[in-house]
């Protein structure tokens, strides 16, 4: 494997990005067309067909350099309980080996589909990062989840529950939650994973310089790994 170009870590950035996956959308479908029924994964209906772009914009801010070669876009929700595994077990160790060192970066687009209260916990992540506390946010609330659909995550158990993340104003987070304002942001996410082949939770888009993979269910780092080094190599 050649040598690889590092690029330093810039944290705390919240610039999205537009994502053009055009030129590997065969790449994609093929994948999609082959991918094997995950154990560790929540299924959705199926969606419609692979779409040939991929919008972030309105996902997460990107967790790490924005320009890094490779991005791991990962498709979750925040009740699903082998999402919380992956951001748990996986997510550390990809945020020490591949983040930090500038080779990937990662975006994290919402696919609400195990309850109205998916909706509801979604949108706070965008009433959290208006504080600057998204990623703070999107840890916390997994590592803090309940089981599916009890009530943990309504409105009012959510508020009481992110008064526990340090320097978020709970009163604002509040009124934002309360306003609604970001609940289209989520259904809009969630159409968007749906039209690019998304079927389960967590789901996996690894984007390379000339290619890309899709990974589901809640796999481990190898598997990330051994992809991103294969798109190295071709």
């Amino acid at each position: 494997m050649g040598k690889r170009n590092k690029k330093t870590r810039q944290p705390g950035k919240s610039t999205t990005k537009f994502v053009m996956i055009g030129i590997i959308c065969a790449v994609i479908a093929a994948v999609v067309g082959v991918a094997y029924v995950n154990p560790d994964a929540i299924k959705a209906d199926n969606p419609n067909a692979v779409k040939l772009s991929l919008d972030t914009r309105s996902g997460s801010p990107v967790l790490g350099d924005m320009s890094a070669p490779v991005t791991i876009i990962e498709f979750g929700d925040y009740q699903c309980p082998f999402c919380k595994r992956w951001n748990e077990s996986t997510k550390p160790a990809i945020e020490k080996d591949l983040i930090e060192s500038g080779e990937a970066s990662l975006i994290y687009i919402d696919f609400p589909i195990i309850g109205p209260d998916s909706l509801t916990i979604h949108a706070g992540s965008y009433c959290a990062q208006e504080q600057d506390l998204y990623w703070k946010y999107h840890d916390f609330v997994y590592a803090n989840q309940g089981h599916e659909n009890d009530g943990w995550a309504n409105s009012e158990n959510l508020k009481k529950l992110v008064s526990e993340i340090d320097g978020l104003d709970t009163n604002l987070f509040a009124q934002c939650l309360d306003s609604g304002k970001y609940e289209k942001r989520v259904e809009d996410n969630k159409k968007i994973a749906s039209e690019s082949g998304v079927r389960s939770t967590p789901t996996f888009i690894v984007i390379g310089p000339e290619n890309a993979e899709m990974i589901t269910g809640a796999q481990p780092y190898t598997t990330f790994k051994g992809i991103i080094d294969e798109m190295y190599d071709k």
